[in-house]
């Protein structure tokens, strides 16, 4: 391995870090409310939104990210929609992860006691006080762990950004191969940069979980 070339390969590797980086974290916001609002309308059984969002719902989790990709960047421009490819990262992230969360945060809603809701509305608060002060902040710390393995996982579904041509790692190590024939190096570096990516979302992510736990009765 030359670190000749190591060095000199840096500059691309950083640029590109930032721009996945950049995309990951907005898909994984978008994901975090199309998740929320997916899990609220289930849970909550409203009346045809349920069945849009469980078929939403369906959809994403049974297709790859590289399809929805190329559906979004490919397809939707043949019926008048075109759409950037920053702006299809983002939006094919958002709707793999949204799905994903939704069935996060559903499990979080339905896992809190019936009873535990009636106490509150029996103590006189009213169903959005308990909504709000009750069951959406311990759905959430019921979550957490899922949540940690969820950012995770749309973190490494990045790597698939290269095929709609955007300058990510992944494309940046193909380029660099291709032009170069540096495949120790290049791939070195691919390795690195994933692995400063996700170490520290997995560090506390194990710290969040190890907390959530210490505070859950029982533990």
């Amino acid at each position: 391995m030359d670190p000749e070339v190591l060095k000199s390969y840096l500059p691309r590797y950083a640029e590109a870090f930032l721009l996945t980086i950049k995309i990951g974290w907005l898909g994984i916001a978008l994901a975090f409310v199309i998740g929320m609002l997916s899990a609220f309308v289930i849970h909550f059984r409203i009346p045809v939104l349920k069945r849009i969002a469980g078929y939403y719902v369906e959809l994403f989790r049974n297709t790859p990210l590289l399809v929805q990709l190329f559906f979004i960047y490919f397809g939707l421009p043949k019926v008048g929609i075109v759409i950037s490819a920053e702006a299809c990262g983002v939006l094919g992230l958002g709707l793999l992860g949204g799905s994903y969360m939704s069935e996060t945060f559903r499990s979080g809603l339905e896992a809190i006691p019936a009873a535990q809701k009636e106490s509150a509305l029996s103590l006189g608060m009213s169903r959005g006080q308990v909504f709000r002060e009750i069951i959406l902040p311990e759905a959430l710390t019921i979550s957490v762990p899922a949540i940690a393995a969820n950012v995770i996982f749309l973190l490494k579904e990045t790597s698939v950004f290269s095929a709609i041509s955007l300058m990510d790692l992944m494309f940046t190590a193909k380029d660099l191969i291709g032009l170069y024939y540096d495949t120790t190096e290049a791939l070195f570096m691919l390795v690195l940069f994933y692995t400063i990516m996700l170490l520290p979302v997995s560090i506390l992510g194990s710290i969040a979980e190890k907390t959530v736990r210490g505070k859950m009765p029982g533990q």
